[in-house]
């Protein structure tokens, strides 16, 4: 299989990129399953860049040559519906890594990758990847849970499509962002503005403000400074029903 072309965008990451700090590869949750080789090998490979609030990491019809993580910061991924409307899928916080669909088939992204502030990426190459999942076992069992966990995710996300009370759809897209398996990084506060979760949610700051003070109000999170905390994720998981 040839390797993927680096777009004109994975060229510019790449050329701002550097190698990983230890702390910096300790939020790589994927590297502790490697066996010392795999991993020394994944480790060379590892390159990070700091991305820009509004930049691209992904764009639809780009060809993959990167699996991207999230080191810190906040991603949304989105697309446009055949009428031209923005949607959003779901957002991508610390310890989130993605696109493991688009590269195992060798296909073009069918989504939009955004930073909606300033953060750091993480990246092994499409080549690199192919290799881990063609020697070890634990990377496919890790593979597989994402994929799993993300399909369960996705679900989840048409669900709360549907839903027209604002405060059900704030409770029930903040709970997916607090996923354990999928963002191993956020533990139980999430650094996010009302700004932001917003933009993920597709309503007003000023709305999700209403909607963040009910749910402090009933004892489900605490809003802190600069972030938000879960003290209930189940119930904030079944908000509404």
């Amino acid at each position: 299989m040839n390797p993927a072309p680096h777009t004109p965008a994975s060229m510019a990451l790449l050329s701002r990129s550097r190698a990983p700090t230890r702390d910096e590869l300790s939020a790589v949750p994927w590297l502790d399953v490697l066996q010392p080789q795999e991993r020394a090998q994944a480790m060379a490979d590892l390159r990070v860049v700091e991305v820009d609030a509004g930049e691209h990491v992904c764009r639809v019809g780009r060809e993959p040559a990167f699996w991207f993580g999230v080191i810190d910061g906040l991603l949304k991924m989105s697309n446009d519906t055949a009428q031209g409307i923005p949607m959003t899928f779901t957002g991508i916080p610390p310890g989130g890594w993605f696109g493991e669909g688009t590269l195992l088939k060798h296909e073009p992204y069918r989504y939009n990758i955004q930073s909606l502030r300033r953060g750091l990426i993480a990246g092994i190459t499409v080549q690199t990847f192919d290799a881990l999942l063609a020697r070890s076992i634990s990377f496919n069992r890790f593979v597989m849970l994402q994929l799993n966990e993300r399909l369960g995710q996705f679900i989840g996300a048409r669900e709360i499509d549907r839903m027209t009370q604002p405060d059900q759809r704030v409770a029930r897209s903040l709970a997916a962002l607090f996923h354990p398996t999928l963002y191993p990084g956020v533990g139980t506060l999430l650094r996010i503005t009302q700004q932001e979760l917003g933009y993920l949610v597709g309503l007003s700051r000023q709305r999700v403000n209403v909607a963040l003070s009910a749910l402090q109000a009933e004892g489900l999170i605490r809003i802190e400074y600069g972030g938000l905390r879960v003290l209930d994720l189940e119930t904030l998981r079944a908000y509404g029903h």
